[in-house]
């Protein structure tokens, strides 16, 4: 199939392999589907794996909704160095002794406990983040160092689920706001220690409602690609979402007309509320004195 506009419109959840950028990974999906049109929601570093949102179509226009979600991982901190990248995939920058503490779960979960709620990071040097128009991770690799501006984050949970004393290494169950960075978490947590760590491995198992059991593999994408079978591996854009929803007539969304706000929807100013129109997407709208003004309008297209 020629690599263009399509009539596929839809979200995929893929379960991201080790060694991929999720660019690679968002590569995979326009050749399975012939559609250039595709985006993707939260990237995942080239170490991690799980899931990663992608977006097909004229749904790539709902990537602001879909990656302000809030973020779960299983992730694997290990202690005893930093590194330059603060993952297992950098150089080591630093070392120090392990405590013994580091091996005791009641020091674990109290150590973890600590981090939760509101903080202060400052985001790894090997990152996506632009200062002055430079990227981070690329000034990095020429041997400069941005100062980068710390960030407010949320831990909303931080649970111990194993250790591993010979490493020494702690197993977590990290749920996250949106921009967080685990592997600084990793960082951090090793020098609140009065030690070093870095991030050992990552798998995102949820972002928002979504979680990594409806996932699906890039071959299996490819295998539906190739008996244009793609649509079935579509997944509810609504319960993507996660919005209130309400019915309109196509004619009524026309240009993009705003919309009367129905008393029986219960939103308040500046909501957003995701517009179905026979059974299909048609867009997304925001709550303004007392009536619905579009944000994304789908048009006609929008598999559902």
């Amino acid at each position: 199939m020629k690599r263009g506009a399509t009539s596929l419109a839809g979200i995929l959840l893929v379960d991201k392999p080790a060694g991929m950028t999720s660019h690679d990974v968002v590569a995979a999906v326009r050749r399975a589907t012939g559609e250039g049109r595709v985006g993707h929601a939260g990237t995942l570093d080239p170490l991690a794996t799980g899931l990663l949102v992608v977006l097909v179509g004229p749904y790539t226009r709902l990537e602001p909704y879909l990656s302000s979600a809030s973020k779960s991982y299983d992730a694997r901190v290990v202690f005893g160095a930093e590194t330059d990248t603060d993952d297992a995939e950098g150089d080591v920058v630093r070392t120090a002794a392990v405590p013994d503490g580091i091996r005791d779960p009641t020091f674990a979960r109290a150590a973890l406990a600590a981090t939760l709620g509101h903080s202060s990071q400052v985001p790894p040097a090997y990152s996506a983040i632009k200062v002055g128009g430079r990227v981070a991770y690329k000034a990095a690799r020429a041997g400069e160092e941005l100062a980068l501006d710390s960030r407010d984050v949320e831990v909303f949970e931080a649970a111990l689920t194993g250790i591993d004393p010979e490493t020494p290494a702690w197993d977590v169950s990290y749920t996250v706001s949106k921009g967080t960075y685990v592997r600084a978490l990793a960082r951090d947590l090793g020098r609140a220690c009065d030690t070093a760590a870095h991030l050992g491995a990552l798998r995102r198992t949820a972002s928002g409602p979504l979680t990594l059991d409806s996932a699906v593999s890039l071959d299996e994408i490819s295998r539906a690609g190739a008996g244009d079978r793609i649509i079935d591996l579509f997944i509810d854009p609504f319960g993507a979402l996660g919005l209130p929803v309400m019915d309109a007539a196509r004619v009524d969304l026309a240009n993009g007309h705003s919309l009367p706000l129905p008393e029986a929807l219960d939103i308040h100013e500046s909501e957003f509320v995701a517009v179905r129109s026979d059974g299909a997407l048609a867009g997304v709208y925001r709550a303004r004195t007392g009536r619905l003004v579009a944000t994304v309008v789908l048009g006609s297209g929008g598999a559902s």
